[in-house]
């Protein structure tokens, strides 16, 4: 059987790591950003950090807060680089996230952008649960014994 071919559109872009380690992740969500010309150029340089960043619910619309997009060089009109951007999400999805960021306590945290593969700039956003110290130990223990176990598995002993 012949192995579909990789599409060539699909990169990520930037990815946050830490925000595994500092939250319990509930359910993900695939939503699209509003950008600006200079700053899809920019995204297609790999210049952009979400790891300080978050996203909220404010007028009925949801907001990604600062996210980081590096300037482009050549642009005629540039970006500002930590500006509020406009995520894009169905009236039934924002209701949803509203109910669980305001009634149930969550966290909507950016996990990763990317291009899908039509080529559009994608971010999938978390529902999170802010983890507390000995949840972070207790993270930290399964990925140390993890690493652990591996290299005993490979050493054969």
């Amino acid at each position: 059987m012949a192995k579909p071919k990789e599409n060539p559109n699909y990169k990520v872009i930037a990815d946050n790591r830490r925000a595994r380690f500092d939250y319990a992740i509930e359910d993900d969500l695939e939503v699209g950003i509003v950008l600006q010309g200079s700053e899809v150029k920019s995204l297609r340089e790999n210049s952009a950090n979400i790891a300080e960043s978050y996203a909220a619910v404010e007028d009925g619309e949801l907001w990604l807060v600062n996210s980081y997009i590096a300037p482009y060089n050549r642009a005629m009109f540039p970006h500002e680089e930590r500006r509020r951007r406009k995520l894009l999400v169905s009236r039934k999805e924002l209701a949803k996230l509203w109910n669980e960021t305001q009634r149930k306590g969550m966290t909507l945290v950016p996990l990763v952008i990317y291009f899908n593969h039509k080529g559009m700039v994608k971010m999938k956003i978390g529902i999170a649960k802010g983890k507390k110290i000995h949840d972070k130990r207790e993270t930290q223990a399964k990925r140390d014994w993890g690493r652990q176990k591996q290299r005993l598995l490979k050493t054969g002993g």
